[in-house]
């Protein structure tokens, strides 16, 4: 679900039973388009978040505190000056869009009541954080819009604030059963896009349940239905507003192989057989659903740069072994070099030289052989000239062989390694991929004296199965290592996905006998973090930790088991409690 007019609606109701008659004591601007208010409310002191980054518009109560430039920003001392000791009077969501306004009361100068208005347009590349007086005369805005930058609106001190009505959306909260049908008539669009066409606040996920509630195919045009289907979706949409309307909110995030997809501030009956994880409030919900997405997102960025070095490694590498493969296959014709040199020593006493080709007997075989000669040499000297092409092919197949195993052996430690990259979760983890970059030679090594002062150490994953057992999952090469030989015990059991790169896994057995359903999860586990990720299900090898063994002089994480079970897993980890 996007950031949509029913999580706004759901939001607005939080935030005023909250805030509403809180007084607002302090005002930072952390970020250039975002600001947060820390109101005193009911005997509680609550932080603000309010973010227009149009990458990622945010508004939600939190308990995290980030730190401020020395010299606060120009739209920060504005509002410093005007509500700084202002007190919140209302909440207000305009026409179900995404927008917030809050109502702040304040005292001038002179000591005379005034009221402003700070205004978040939660909209994608166009949001912004807007200060207007109590006669909607913007006085500043955290980003400014002039005339060359928008035909639409100027967002600029001295214009008056309003929203743009472009697409002529109707306020679903606003409208009955009748008003919803004369909406859609006439669109001949996929229902889906006709009603977030139609409503403000719909979003195409909550358009989706829409029309799941009412059993009918998004993908039909309201001109495709009969009446009984038009007052029956009719009647799912009055339903659907006076959920919001009265406030019957649910708040989950559904997740999706272990990571977080969606949430829904509303009953979501379409995923009502998924693994979804509920929250309290809204605000706990959309916090811990976006703060995930932004690390996750300044992970990959992070790893932008190892991922090209590895990339990089991979092609060149797989270009070598090309290479080499094909001089291997020229090697083939050594054995016949030799045959030819041996049947050319045998017949020079009987054979005068001056002639293109020779045919003898094979004597090995019985059959017969044409040997091209060059005739101007000697029958001796064309079996010399075999004899050398044979040796230099067979060194260059000794050699080739060394090579195209150093080579395949290089490709399957660099493919660990870009598995590593999909599960490093902070830049402890990146520096034991750099580290592992750096001392097999594939880039240089940095110095790291002042990265290593006071950075936390790398970890691995921990999570605890249904059966309350802890399970650990290495996320590269170097924990994979460590897990194996120096946390895991002899009678704990260890798994890995066959055939392929991924994680050790290690279930915790502390002396205990282990339930199917924890071997089950620890498989999951060990399938979701490896290069089948993609895969429904995935074979799975598991042994004690006693019986795996590691080659002397191999690379990190490369080991070795002759006695082993197997069985299949999924990869949906969605179930299994991870550790924070």
């Amino acid at each position: 679900m996007a950031f949509d007019g029913f999580a706004v609606h759901a939001l607005k109701e939080e935030l005023s039973r909250t805030l509403t008659g809180g007084l607002i004591v302090k005002i930072t601007q952390p970020e250039k388009d975002e600001i947060h208010l820390t109101v005193k409310s009911g005997g509680t002191q609550y932080r603000l978040l309010l973010s227009a980054n149009p990458a990622l518009p945010l508004c939600y109560l939190t308990d995290k505190s980030k730190q401020s430039p020395m010299t606060a920003p120009a739209f920060c001392m504005l509002l410093r000056k005007h509500i700084g000791s202002g007190r919140i009077t209302g909440i207000l969501q305009p026409s179900f869009d995404r927008i917030l306004v809050f109502v702040i009361e304040h005292r001038n100068e002179l000591g005379d009541l005034c009221t402003k208005k700070l205004i978040l347009e939660l909209m994608g590349k166009y949001s912004n954080l807007i200060f207007t007086d109590d006669n909607d005369v913007i006085l500043d805005a955290i980003r400014r819009v002039s005339f060359h930058m928008s035909s639409v609106r100027e967002v600029l001190p001295g214009r008056t604030y309003f929203i743009p009505d472009t697409a002529q959306k109707k306020d679903p909260l606003q409208c009955g059963g009748d008003d919803f049908i004369e909406a859609l008539s006439g669109k001949n669009l996929p229902l889906s896009k006709a009603v977030s066409a139609s409503f403000t606040g719909f979003s195409s996920s909550m358009s989706e349940e829409l029309l799941y509630r009412a059993g009918l195919d998004s993908r039909k045009s309201f001109g495709d239905l009969d009446v009984s289907e038009r007052l029956l979706l009719a009647d799912k949409f009055e339903l659907l507003m006076r959920e919001a309307r009265t406030g019957q909110f649910r708040y989950n995030i559904l997740y999706e192989n272990g990571r977080p997809k969606e949430f829904f501030v509303l009953e979501s009956r379409i995923n009502a057989h998924s693994k979804m994880k509920e929250y309290p409030g809204v605000s706990e919900m959309i916090s811990d659903y976006y703060l995930t997405k932004e690390n996750d997102s300044r992970v990959r960025q992070r790893t932008a740069d190892l991922r090209k070095t590895v990339s990089s490694a991979i092609e060149k590498n797989a270009k070598k072994l090309s290479l080499l493969e094909a001089q291997m296959a020229d090697t083939q014709k050594m054995d016949q070099y030799r045959l030819y040199g041996e049947l050319l020593m045998v017949a020079q006493y009987s054979v005068t030289a001056g002639t293109d080709t020779l045919e003898t007997e094979n004597y090995y075989t019985g059959e017969t052989v044409r040997i091209p000669l060059d005739r101007t040499k000697s029958i001796s000297d064309n079996a010399q000239r075999y004899f050398e092409r044979y040796n230099k092919l067979k060194r260059t197949a000794v050699s080739a062989a060394e090579q195209i195993e150093e080579s395949k052996q290089k490709l399957d430690h660099l493919s660990s390694i870009r598995i590593s990259l999909d599960s490093a979760a902070d830049e402890a983890d990146l520096k034991d991929i750099r580290d592992e970059l750096a001392a097999f030679g594939y880039m240089k090594k940095a110095s790291d004296r002042k990265d290593n002062k006071g950075r936390k150490k790398s970890a691995p994953l921990k999570y605890l199965s249904s059966d309350g057992f802890t399970i650990y999952v290495g996320k590269n090469n170097y924990q994979n290592e460590e897990l194996t030989f120096k946390l895991a015990a002899s009678d704990d059991w260890w798994f890995h996905v066959k055939g392929a790169h991924g994680s050790h896994v290690i279930i915790q057995t502390k002396g205990r006998e282990v339930p199917d359903r924890t071997f089950e999860e620890a498989g999951s586990l060990a399938t979701y973090y490896s290069d089948l990720r993609s895969s429904a299900k995935a074979e799975v090898d598991y042994t004690l930790k006693k019986n795996i063994k590691k080659p002397k002089g191999n690379i990190p994480g490369f080991v070795v088991y002759y006695s082993n079970y197997s069985l299949m897993a999924d990869t949906d980890i969605s179930g299994i409690n991870l550790v924070k």
